[in-house]
């Protein structure tokens, strides 16, 4: 990485610090940010502090005092990276995005989709953080972290979500939600940075979009991690440092 640091974002109801499995790996400076609606940091009461613009600004704003760096996304954090890669260019020297896509340019199915995070972030702020942790854990896209993680894993991926503020997970859904954000597939001509789409073999989904992420990015490579789903830098973590790595380098 020639010394260069590695910015790493997390998905939805994750934190900085539910990265380690993944910045462990990964060589010095790293640093893992916490997204609007995550982590310890305050809960801001203003809906525009929960736009995928001032989620990307905020990044910047973080890394201001850096020189051009390796960013790293996983999932909404992806989305997030991406935009942040598109706005400033130069601040971005790779990409590398894990279980990400470039939002939903179907209008019918974002409009659906727009709906479903709406209903679940009123379900969030009625029935609680402690619900909302078992909701998230059994959704299908995590079936294959329920049959690789250990006990003791999914005990400490529950104890992270529980430590959420559900204001900040509901605010975060519905300003930042796959389907809030504007879709940008029609700019990935624009990037002109190296960048690596990573996806868990497994997860059937996101090993489709990206190839076709790839297919539109100049400097595009596609890397499927073998027995991992979704979030594989859970479940195969030195393949996806690995993968990072090697974006990095590139």
């Amino acid at each position: 990485m020639n010394g260069r640091t590695i910015v790493v974002l997390h998905g939805f109801a994750g934190s900085a610090a539910a990265m380690a499995p993944l910045t462990g790996r990964l060589p010095s400076p790293v640093l893992a940010l916490d997204l609007p609606g995550h982590g310890a940091g305050p809960i801001s009461d203003d809906l525009a502090d929960y736009t995928m613009a001032a989620a990307a600004e905020g990044v910047v704003s973080a890394t201001a005092a850096l020189k051009p760096f390796t960013l790293v996304g996983y999932s909404m954090g992806g989305r997030v990276a991406l935009h942040v890669a598109l706005a400033h260019p130069d601040r971005v020297a790779a990409l590398a995005l894990i279980g990400a896509r470039a939002g939903i340019d179907d209008p019918a199915e974002r409009a659906e989709r727009i709906a479903d995070d709406e209903a679940l972030a009123d379900r969030i702020e009625s029935n609680g953080i402690e619900w909302f942790a078992d909701f998230w854990a059994g959704q299908p896209l995590f079936a294959s972290q329920r049959r690789r993680l250990t006990a003791e894993q999914q005990a400490e991926l529950r104890a992270q979500r529980v430590a959420c503020d559900p204001r900040g997970l509901a605010r975060s859904l519905r300003g930042m939600g796959a389907g809030a954000a504007a879709p940008v597939g029609h700019r990935l001509s624009e990037l002109s940075m190296p960048c690596a789409l990573i996806a868990g073999a497994e997860d059937a989904k996101f090993a489709a979009i990206a190839p076709q992420m790839a297919a539109a990015i100049p400097q595009a490579s596609v890397r499927l991690i073998p027995d991992a789903g979704h979030a594989s830098h859970l479940e195969a973590p030195d393949a996806t440092a690995a993968a990072v790595i090697q974006c990095g380098l590139s």
